[in-house]
């Protein structure tokens, strides 16, 4: 019934499941010792305190900047292929011209030879 309702909804849906994800009750906080996801965060975290929570931060940090470089290298990505598409798009803007022109000379050449 439930997968009903999401399939009806699916709007509702994920915004009840993000709900439901974000909901970290059962864990006391990032870097404050093992919880009961089954892994473990690493011997650091596994002894919780402020040498534990420091090594989330710096976790999180490093993640951040992972993600934020990411997001660079795709901006910069399709920045290029823009610019590649516009290029193409010139090349093919002349392409249409010479034809074009091709066209006119050799009605001119049929017009002449009927004359």
């Amino acid at each position: 019934m439930s997968r009903l309702i999401r399939l009806a909804n699916p709007i509702r849906a994920t915004f009840s499941q993000i709900r439901v994800m974000s909901n970290d009750s059962q864990q006391p906080g990032w870097g404050s010792g093992a919880g009961k996801g089954g892994g473990s965060g690493g011997s650091v975290r596994d002894a919780g305190g402020a040498f534990g929570k420091r090594q989330a931060t710096k976790e999180e940090e490093y993640f951040r900047k992972l993600s934020q470089s990411q997001i660079e290298t795709l901006k910069n990505s399709l920045s290029e292929e823009i610019e590649y598409h516009k290029d193409q798009i010139e090349d093919h803007e002349e392409a249409v011209a010479r034809h074009k022109r091709k066209l006119e000379e050799l009605k001119k050449i049929i017009e002449h030879k009927d004359d």
